[in-house]
C-alpha cells in the first residue's frame, strides 16, 4: 500500500509544475525560426510567438481571433483546404504540409505546416497546436536546380538538334558540290555562267550551316583552335579568294594594301580565314553594288592589324555597341538577296577573342560605310611551316582498293566517278549489309563510310570490317554530315583513322586515301 502524499509535497510538485508551463511557454513565446500558435476547434487564433510575427508579420493584438484561414492564398479557401486540413488533424491527431502561405503584406512565402490535434484528458477536442516554417530558400534553391537541370537537358536537345540538322544540311549539299567539281575536273566548260552560279550559291550555304553550327559550339566552349605560327597575309589572302565571288557578283571594285613582308602570328589559320570571310562578305553585303570594299594587313604595336572597309550602308549609332551580338543585323534590303541569320559577326569577336587578339567597329553613321579593324599578337618565333596553295587534282600516284558507303546514291555514284577517275578501284554500295558482302570478295586498302547509314551505321560498320578483315586492317574514314567535336570524338574511339565532314574538298579525301599506310 502506498503512502499518502504529504501537503507539502503536493504543493512542491504543483510549483514545479507552474514554473515548468511557464517556461515551457517562454520557450514557445520567444523561439523567432517558427511560427508556434495555438487553434481553437472552430480554427481561431488563440496564442502568438515571435517566430509567428516574425514570419506572418501580425503582431499578436492584430491576429489573435481571427481564423487562420487569413494564412491562405484565395484559391485554396476556395476549395475548402483550410477545413481539410483541421478535419484530417482531428481525426488522425496531426496533419502535415507544403505549400504557398500568405504574410500580412499579401506577400506569399513557401512553408512546411503542421497541425497537432490537442485534446483534453476526457477526450474532448480543446484545439490545434500550428507550427509553420518558412522554406522559401530552400524552395528558391530546388526550383533554380530544377531550372538548371532544364537548361543542361535543353542544352543537350539542342546539340542533338543542331546535329541532325547539320548531317541533314550538309548530305544534300554533299553531292551537288561533288558534281561541281567533277565538271571541272573533266574540263566541262559547258554551261560556265550558270556553274558558277549554282557553286556560288551553294558555297553560301555551305556557310551558313557552318556559322550556325559554329555558334552552338562556341556557346558551349566546346571550339578546338588547331594553332600554328604562320604568315597572317596567308589567311587573308585565301579569305579573299573566298569572298571574291560575292563581290564580283555585285560588282565592287576591291582594293587590297598588304604589308611586303612575313608577319607571323600564332594562330588556327582556317578560323582566322574565317573571320576575315565573314568581314569581306558583311563588307560586300551592305554595300550597294558598285561600292567599294578595301582590305590592309599592317603591324602597330606587337599586332598583326587587319582592317576591313566599305563605302556602304554604315552602322547607326545606336547599334554600333551591339553589332558584335548573336542575330544582331543591319537594315536588310526588301530583296535580301546575300540574306544571313545574324550570327557572323558574333564568330568573328569569339573566335578573335580566343586567340589573344580585339575586334573593333566603326562607322561615322547611316549612309557613311563601316570599317572593322582585326588586331592579333605576333609572334616571336618563325613559321612552322609554309602555307600550301590550291593545286589541281592529279591522277593517284598509287592506286587505292577503295570501299565506298553511302547510302545517299547521287554523293556515292559521283564520288566513285571521281576517285576512280583519278586510277582508283571503287566498289560503292549503300548499306552495311552490301558492304560486308562485298569484301568477302574484294579487300579494300581504305574504307570510306558514312555515319548515317541505315540499319547497321558507320560505327557497326566499321568493328565489323575490322573484324572481317583482321590481316588487311583497312584504313577507315569518316565521311559525314555529323562534324561537331562530339561526333569527331567518337569516331576516333570507334576506330575511325580520320573523320571528314561533307561536304568534303575532294583534295582532303584524295589526300586521305593516298596517304593509306598499314595500319596496326
Amino acid at each position: 500500500m502506498s503512502r499518502p502524499s504529504s501537503p507539502a509535497l503536493v504543493a512542491e510538485a504543483h510549483r514545479t509544475r507552474v514554473q515548468g508551463d511557464a517556461m515551457f511557454r517562454l520557450l514557445v513565446e520567444t523561439v523567432r525560426d517558427y511560427a508556434i500558435f495555438m487553434l481553437d476547434p472552430d480554427g481561431n487564433v488563440t496564442t502568438w510567438n515571435a517566430g509567428a510575427q516574425r514570419a506572418k508579420g501580425y503582431t499578436a493584438n492584430e491576429i489573435i481571433g481571427r481564423h487562420f484561414s487569413v494564412f491562405y492564398p484565395a484559391e485554396d479557401i476556395a476549395r475548402g483546404k483550410c477545413e481539410y486540413e483541421l478535419a484530417v488533424a482531428r481525426r488522425e491527431g496531426r496533419f502535415e504540409d507544403e505549400g504557398w502561405r500568405l504574410r500580412k503584406d499579401g506577400s506569399r512565402f513557401w512553408a512546411n505546416v503542421v497541425i497537432t490535434a490537442v485534446f483534453d484528458p476526457t477526450g474532448e477536442l480543446v484545439g490545434f497546436a500550428k507550427v509553420t516554417r518558412d522554406l522559401t530558400e530552400r524552395k528558391k534553391t530546388e526550383e533554380d536546380r530544377a531550372a538548371r537541370l532544364a537548361a543542361e537537358e535543353a542544352n543537350r536537345a539542342k546539340d542533338q538538334f543542331l546535329a541532325m540538322l547539320g548531317h541533314e544540311l550538309r548530305n544534300p549539299l554533299a553531292p551537288i558540290v561533288t558534281a561541281i567539281q567533277l565538271m571541272r575536273l573533266r574540263g566541262d566548260n559547258m554551261a560556265s555562267r550558270e556553274l558558277h552560279v549554282i557553286e556560288r550559291q551553294v558555297r553560301h550555304m555551305m556557310r551558313l550551316v557552318d556559322d550556325l553550327l559554329d555558334v552552338a559550339r562556341i556557346a558551349r566552349g566546346k571550339v578546338d583552335l588547331r594553332r600554328d605560327r604562320v604568315d597572317v597575309r596567308g589567311a587573308v589572302i585565301k579569305a579573299i579568294e573566298t569572298a571574291m565571288p560575292q563581290l564580283e557578283q555585285r560588282r565592287h571594285t576591291l582594293a587590297t594594301d598588304i604589308l611586303a613582308h612575313e608577319l607571323v602570328v600564332d594562330i588556327d589559320e582556317v578560323r582566322i580565314a574565317q573571320v576575315i570571310t565573314n568581314l569581306v562578305s558583311n563588307a560586300a553585303k551592305y554595300t550597294e553594288p558598285g561600292g567599294h570594299v578595301g582590305v590592309s594587313v599592317r603591324e602597330a604595336d606587337g599586332d598583326a592589324v587587319i582592317e576591313v572597309t566599305d563605302d556602304g550602308v554604315g552602322i547607326d549609332p545606336a547599334l554600333l555597341p551591339h553589332v558584335f551580338e548573336l542575330f544582331v543585323q543591319g537594315p536588310q534590303t526588301a530583296e535580301r538577296g546575300l540574306g544571313g541569320l545574324g550570327l557572323g559577326l558574333t564568330l568573328v569577336r569569339t573566335l578573335v577573342e580566343l586567340h589573344g587578339g580585339s575586334v573593333e567597329a566603326h562607322s561615322a553613321g547611316i549612309g557613311k560605310g563601316s570599317r572593322f579593324v582585326v588586331r592579333l599578337p605576333i609572334s616571336e618565333l618563325p613559321p612552322q611551316h609554309e602555307s600550301v596553295g590550291r593545286t589541281a587534282l592529279r591522277p593517284a600516284m598509287r592506286p587505292r582498293r577503295v570501299l565506298l558507303v553511302d547510302d545517299n546514291e547521287d554523293a556515292r555514284v559521283l564520288l566513285a566517278d571521281v576517285l576512280a577517275s583519278l586510277g582508283h578501284e571503287v566498289v560503292a554500295v549503300g548499306t552495311g549489309d552490301a558492304a560486308l558482302e562485298r569484301v568477302r570478295t574484294f579487300t579494300p586498302d581504305v574504307a570510306i563510310l558514312d555515319i548515317g547509314l541505315p540499319g547497321m551505321d558507320g560505327y557497326e560498320l566499321a568493328a565489323a570490317l575490322r573484324s572481317a578483315l583482321p590481316d588487311a586492317r583497312p584504313r577507315i574514314i569518316a565521311l559525314t554530315g555529323y562534324g561537331q567535336p562530339g561526333d569527331r570524338t567518337r569516331s576516333a574511339k570507334a576506330g575511325f583513322h580520320q573523320h571528314l565532314v561533307k561536304p568534303v574538298d575532294l583534295r582532303r579525301l584524295i589526300d586521305a586515301i593516298e596517304s593509306h599506310a598499314t595500319l596496326s
